[in-house]
């Protein structure tokens, strides 16, 4: 395994680096990359960002706000919050498995006190029944990179005041509230770990993941960005991660809102429907696929609006691969829902 310990403070530019990084750098191992960044909101590649934030705090306290390759959730992330990558070849069966990618960090977790750590859900590390880490995945190319969060010392009270959590989601978890779903890290360390920053936290995950006494014992196992790869990766932060029109785009105008939240997420179909044909769709939400769904959209177009033409127009396409976890005759259901 190489690793990556990204210097900037930027999530856009950190972004940046990782998808560079997966389409344009070939490694003969796996890489993992380490990052954290200021206040900022991540969105997931299939969400509305509108409806997802509270704009108004956005703009007051100058939180970054940019969109992720992958599905899932929004996210805050400050400076109390380390990021991991794991960039590997892809194997979609294994599509949505984040157990592989996850596990090693909780392992790393336990030795440093935290023995309550476990994966649970779709994507989740929990500890105390609260999460700590999620995380999300993206596919392309043959190859495909897992990312998430550890919450180590995040200022929560900022989660609620900046996103906008859909009221069916908090009830799915049989909550009430986001906070009393979050928890942050420290509490849970030994007493030896306690005061550690960020950077000794990501340190010291390096080298139970590698399983060394020291980063200095895995020196020729980090890739240093060179300034040819500073290019690209400036490229994208100014034509992507900064781009209006990537991280907000326009929400399209429509005649019919479904929405259902789903064990593995949440589907929101918006349909334009005309003369008894769907004229235009698009799905937001927090769920995962390896495909973009916008593929499923465009194959319903002109279709007559009802369950036998929609389940015609449906039946060649694999919808696990744009849906990952709901049944195609779910996702059916939901869009000929009254």
């Amino acid at each position: 395994m190489y690793y990556v310990l990204m210097t900037s403070h930027d999530i856009r530019m950190n972004l940046a680096t990782e998808q560079y990084l997966m389409n344009n750098k070939n490694f003969d191992e796996p890489l993992l990359l380490f990052y954290y960044e200021g206040p900022s909101v991540i969105v997931g590649r299939n969400q509305n960002t509108q409806e997802e934030l509270n704009q108004a705090y956005v703009d007051a306290h100058q939180v970054v706000v940019t969109r992720r390759l992958s599905g899932g959730g929004a996210v805050y992330h400050d400076l109390g919050n380390l990021c991991f990558s794991f960039v590997v070849d892809a194997d979609s069966k294994d599509f949505g498995d984040f157990k592989s990618f996850t596990q090693p960090i909780v392992d790393a977790l336990h030795q440093m006190g935290a023995t309550g750590a476990e994966v649970s859900g779709r994507n989740d590390m929990l500890i105390d029944g609260k999460k700590f880490s999620g995380s999300a995945m993206y596919t392309r190319d043959g190859k495909t990179f897992s990312h998430g969060t550890l919450m180590l010392d995040v200022d929560m009270s900022v989660v609620p005041q900046v996103l906008n959590v859909p009221a069916d989601k908090i009830a799915s978890k049989g909550i009430q509230s986001v906070r009393a779903r979050v928890t942050n890290l420290r509490p849970y360390l030994a007493p030896a770990y306690q005061a550690i920053t960020v950077p000794e936290f990501r340190d010291i995950l390096l080298t139970r993941l590698f399983g060394v006494d020291s980063v200095d014992a895995i020196a020729d196992r980090e890739y240093q960005i060179t300034p040819e790869d500073q290019v690209e990766i400036d490229r994208l932060y100014r034509e992507v991660y900064s781009n209006w029109d990537w991280v907000y785009g326009k929400s399209p105008a429509f005649t019919q809102q479904k929405r259902q939240h789903f064990d593995m997420g949440t589907i929101d179909a918006r349909l334009t429907v005309e003369g008894a044909k769907i004229q235009a769709v698009k799905f937001f939400g927090d769920f995962f696929g390896p495909k973009d769904a916008s593929e499923v959209a465009n194959a319903l177009i002109g279709v007559v609006y009802d369950r036998a033409h929609i389940t015609a127009a449906l039946e060649p396409i694999d919808t696990a691969q744009y849906f990952t976890g709901i049944p195609k005759a779910q996702l059916v259901d939901l869009l000929v829902r009254a």
